[in-house]
Formats: structure tokens, sequence, C-alpha cells
């Protein structure tokens, strides 16, 4: 499908200017364009600029959108979601208002476990059924790429099971999906005083399986007291690099447990949650250049602190920022609502909310040259909002304002 948007009212580029990613100030460039038009290709982005500067004319085989009044963006990227999952934790959401932790829940067997079990008895029909009806849900929202996570298995059959969904998903659906296998997500009950059993089956039979049938783009590990230290963690990922899956980490997020400085040292691509990374860590994290995810939606479902955003930019780390869809920290998918949390928890400016859920979520993924801006040869992955300027995408909350999602050049229909 060839397409033209025309008459754009603002069309927001967050222009990379060639570069993977923004920092600091930068952050804030969105390259806005007023009256303006974009021409799409075989699914590509073939022209960009201001319509008094379009000097072709458009073929028959051309379908054409008016985007008047309307501001285009490009197509969000959340980098980091377990989204494929089955039952719920409803009733620990309501714990929680009570006053329970999550730390409190997960000892009582609740939090991850609870999850685990429920995803060992689903087939793999009902765990795909369920994830494309969110799928469909979150392109109506904006996102167009999706990473999504296994680790709600935590044994070999369950986990390859997990995966092997989210691989059809990424076959078979128009969503740009990227599939990460996380078997260090937790310590299993039937592995209890015997973490180093659980870890040796994660390296051993699990990665090696994952590669050789290239399940997997990223391995991850959460790396927390009580769930895996820096030195499981790192032998891990290290053993995933060997099976071509590259680094990501699940760090600092409960305490400053080194998982920022162990991203930096294994070159991961992200390093995401933070919400207690220390000043070593962030300097880390800047240095080697890694994508530091941070998780708005955890924090104000949670109710517990906020990564420290402010810091992270000022200190020149490029900062993204994920959903985190799961049943238990953060039941929202809605990359707005993220930008909002970000502007009113996290001292993000919209600007700086906008550049990390499309250029820095698509860098998150190592996929920052094909999409996250509106630039000439990435893919043609564009949101029309009915909106009368970018702000209002983070500003009026608890709307859905994606008038049109646009996939590879493609008008979707929902």
């Amino acid at each position: 499908m060839n397409l033209f948007v025309k008459n754009i009212s603002q069309l927001v580029t967050v222009s990379a200017h060639g570069k993977a990613t923004k920092t600091g100030r930068d952050m804030r460039d969105l390259g806005i364009i007023t009256d303006a038009g974009i021409v799409c290709q075989n699914g590509k982005i073939a022209w960009v600029g201001p319509m008094r500067e379009w000097k072709g004319s458009v073929p028959d085989d051309v379908m054409e959108l008016d985007a008047m009044g309307k501001v285009v963006l490009p197509g969000l990227v959340d980098s980091h979601t377990h989204m494929v999952f089955s039952g719920d934790r409803a009733h620990e959401f309501a714990l929680r208002s009570e006053g329970a932790t999550y730390q409190q829940i997960a000892e009582q067997g609740g939090g991850i476990m609870s999850t685990v079990r429920s995803v060992r008895l689903a087939t793999k029909k009902a765990l795909k059924k369920r994830a494309v009806r969110y799928l469909m849900e979150m392109m109506a929202y904006g996102t167009t790429t999706v990473e999504i996570k296994s680790g709600y298995g935590l044994e070999k059959d369950t986990e390859i099971r997990m995966l092997e969904v989210i691989n059809e998903l990424k076959n078979e659906e128009v969503m740009t999906v990227v599939p990460t296998f996380i078997g260090a997500h937790a310590v299993p009950p039937e592995y209890a005083g015997r973490r180093d059993a659980y870890v040796q089956l994660v390296m051993e039979e699990m990665i090696p399986y994952v590669g050789r049938k290239q399940l997997a783009a990223f391995c991850d590990v959460f790396c927390e007291r009580g769930y895996f230290s820096v030195e499981e963690a790192e032998e891990i990922l290290a053993t995933g690099k060997q099976w071509h899956m590259k680094p990501k980490l699940h760090a600092d997020e409960l305490t400053a447990s080194g998982g920022a400085e162990l991203a930096a040292k294994m070159g991961a691509a992200s390093a995401d949650h933070l919400e207690h990374v220390s000043d070593r860590g962030i300097e880390a994290l800047r240095e080697v250049g890694v994508v530091a995810t941070l998780l708005p939606g955890v924090s104000f479902f949670l109710n517990h602190g906020y990564a420290p955003a402010r810091r992270l930019i000022e200190k020149g780390v490029a900062v993204a920022l994920a959903s985190d869809f799961n049943p238990g920290s953060c039941m929202s998918f809605s990359m707005p609502m993220m930008m909002t949390i970000a502007c009113t928890q996290m001292g993000m400016t919209p600007e700086e909310a906008l550049t990390a859920s499309t250029l820095h979520g698509a860098a998150a993924l190592d996929m920052s040259s094909i999409i996250g801006s509106i630039e000439v040869g990435k893919n043609a992955d564009l949101i029309v909002a009915d909106i009368p300027e970018y702000r209002y995408l983070a500003y009026r909350f608890g709307v859905n304002a994606v008038h049109t999602t646009i996939k590879n050049g493609t008008i979707l229909e929902f």
C-alpha cells in the first residue's frame, strides 16, 4: 500500500538526524513541521516536508489521507511488557488498597508465582487468543512495536510454550513483536533452597534450546535481592550472548543492587526499572550508552518510588519509557498514560516523554535505525491524533486521542 498523508497541521518527526538516540536537552528537539505531508511507499517513508515543498503528483494507486486539524507522530514503541499471561491479580490490587505491599503479597505466594501457576495450566491457544486481543487494543492506542517477555513459566516446557506464542504473534500479526527470554524472572517454588540448580537449568537447558530455535532476540534477568544476584545474572546473560541473544536487565528496581553497572559491563541494550539506581550506575550507563528504560506505570500502580528520570537525563543517559504491561504491577498498556505519569510524577517534559516513547523505545530494542522517528527510509509507522497539538497526548489523560494508526504505510482498521 502506498499512502500520502497530507495537510498535517502538526507533524512531530522526533528526527534523530541519523543517530540512534538523543541525550540531554536534545531529547526536547522534536523536529516539528506545520502544514506538512508524508509520502509512504512500499511500507517506508519516501518523503517528509511542508506541503508547500511537495512538487510531485499523486498516482492513482496511492491512497490519500487528509490530516487537516490533526497531529501526526511516530508510532509508539513499548519496549518492556509481559503481556502473554493467564488469569489476573485483581485480588492483589484490592489487598494493596488495604495496605499490603507487593513484597508481602509475594511472600504469601502471590506476585509472579500467582501468574506462573495460572500460565502453567493454560493452553497455548488460550494464551495466544488473549494476547491477540491485547495487541489489537494496543495498536488502537498508538503502539506499533512491542517487546514481549516470557518468564511466567519458570520451567522449560512452559517457557518454550510462551515463546512459541510470542513468535506466532510476531509472524502472524501486523504489530512488530520482539520476543525476549526471561527464564530468570524468579526462582520457582520447586527449586526453593536449590537456586543454583535452577540457574544451571536456565543456562544449560533453556537458553540452548531457545538459541537453537531462534525464539528470542534478547535474554533478560531480574537482577535483585531475593531473585538473582549480580553474579548469577552475569553468568546467565553471558550464556545468552553465546546463543546470540542480546542482554537486557531488570535492574535496581527494589534496591541499588548493582544492576545498572552490570548492564553497562555486559553492553546491554537497556537497563529497565532503575527506581533505586546509584550515581555510579548512572555514570556506567552513560559511558557505555545503555538505554535506561523507565516504567512509570509500575510505580504508579504499586504506589512506590519513581526512577530518577531528571537525574538520568541531565547526566546524559538516553531515557526510554515503557508500560511493563502485566497482571500484577501494571495492568495498563497505554503509552500516552505512561507519558502523563512521567510528566506529572517524574519531572519529564512532554517533549522528553515523547522522545522516550518513540525513538528511545526503539533504541532499547536496537531498532532505532528503522523505527521510532519519521524520517525518509524508516518504516512508515505513524499515528494520527485528533488533538490540537502534540502536548495533548500526555496532557489530556484517560482518553484515547489516536484517530488512525498506520503500520508500514497501511491504515489499520479496528
